[in-house]
């Protein structure tokens, strides 16, 4: 099951409110905001994890994609202009 990220009743991104121990069943209750990389949706964590795979190397991503450099550039780009504002 993905993990919703965005409420589905007024696209505002969604907070934790529970989380649960599935060995012991301890259960911990709060209000806690989600790390940015969490509020990325799916496509783009995958991105940040390939390009962890592959030691930093947009080359290298370029590559895997059978995209140009400049094409892989402008994704990381738009990428960490999103990150930034999810930051703020």
């Amino acid at each position: 099951m993905k993990l919703p990220i965005i409420c589905p009743s007024c696209d505002h991104t969604l907070n934790v409110s529970q989380m649960k121990c599935p060995n012991c069943t301890t259960e911990v209750n709060g209000d806690y905001e989600l790390p940015v990389i969490l509020k990325l949706n799916r496509d783009e964590q995958e991105f940040i994890l390939n390009f962890f795979l592959s030691s930093g190397s947009i080359k290298e991503m370029a590559k895997q994609a059978d995209l140009s450099y400049p094409t892989m550039r402008n994704k990381m780009d738009d990428l960490i202009q999103k990150i930034n504002v999810l930051k703020n």
